[in-house]
């Protein structure tokens, strides 16, 4: 038991030791960029693009700041701006969209990084997707009439506090509870092993991931990505691939999927808050995530050897 313990421990130590060596630098990176005014500037380069996906010049501030940061802090610009422009639940859904494919791009696309997926494929999937799908669902919207009734926001932020102590702590206090939550599911992993449903859940996924030419072994850290967020899926893709089981087309294409589709259940529960509309943000974003990367797919060679997992001491 003891042994047991031990090789459990240095699993989620591992694992938590390698997105550390991601996480930490990009924060940094990110608060000093935006102490120089580094979000106003995305800002302001973005914003002559909202008229193309139907929205106000001022969502661009939203999207930049969602995509520096958060989701949450997204929002909570996007509450500021709400009360000066009345959108409707088509043009929030959109917007939500934009947010839900391009967030938290400095610590996400660091650890796609880490997981062979380089800075020139994560940006244009996850910014060029967010953008494309923003406007397929902006024409459909418009096309057909539909939405067009003033959103309801349903939620309110806490004002947060600027200063670079507080900011320190909840980064801290963050970067302490993934330790927990890694462990929380590198034990449910083993036990989805131990118990025989790993392979019930391989079985079930198995026709869609066959059709993205997906190897099933990824099957339950896709699984973990689409439900809890890209960090997660990717970090223990990282673990699993050194153990062979896994290939590195197989982590590539796995990496992209879970950058457009991740966090399905705590993401749309948070715009839906800001009175989205659930059919395009949820079930819009995954058949894009999955037309995209069947596309990708059959783009790559399955012998292709171009990816590579960085290794860390």
């Amino acid at each position: 038991m003891f042994t047991i313990l031990k090789s459990l421990l240095l699993d989620v130590w591992r694992v938590y030791l390698t997105l550390l060596k991601v996480m930490v630098p990009a924060l940094i990176i990110v608060k000093g960029f935006d102490l120089v005014g580094g979000t106003q500037w995305l800002a302001a380069f973005l914003s002559p693009f909202m008229n193309l996906v139907g929205l106000p010049d001022e969502m661009g501030l939203v999207w930049a700041t969602a995509m520096l940061t958060n989701i949450y802090t997204g929002m909570a610009v996007f509450f500021e701006l709400a009360g000066d422009s009345s959108l409707s639940v088509a043009q929030v859904s959109v917007l939500g969209i934009m947010m839900l494919l391009a967030h938290a791009l400095p610590v996400e696309g660091a650890v796609a990084k880490l997981s062979g997926v380089s800075w020139r494929i994560t940006l244009p999937l996850r910014i060029g997707g967010g953008f494309i799908l923003g406007m397929i669902a902006n024409q459909i919207y418009q096309f057909g009439d539909w939405q067009q009734q003033p959103a309801v926001i349903v939620w309110q932020p806490t004002p947060a506090s600027s200063s670079i102590p507080d900011w320190a702590i909840a980064q801290l206090t963050m970067l302490a509870s993934i330790f927990f939550i890694i462990a929380a599911l590198i034990i449910l992993l083993r036990l989805l092993k131990w118990c025989g449903i790993e392979k019930l859940i391989q079985t079930l996924l198995s026709p869609f991931l066959k059709a993205l030419t997906i190897g099933k072994e990824t099957t339950n850290v896709c699984v973990i990505g689409l439900v809890l967020g890209l960090s997660f899926g990717a970090g223990l893709l990282i673990d699993e691939a050194r153990t062979g089981k896994i290939s590195k087309r197989d982590i590539f294409l796995a990496v992209c999927f879970l950058g457009l589709t991740h966090s399905i259940i705590e993401d749309t529960l948070l715009i839906l808050l800001l009175g989205a509309d659930v059919m395009s943000i949820l079930w819009g974003r995954l058949v894009f995530g999955f037309i995209v990367i069947a596309i990708l797919a059959r783009c790559i060679k399955q012998e292709s050897p171009s990816y590579s997992i960085t290794k860390t001491s």
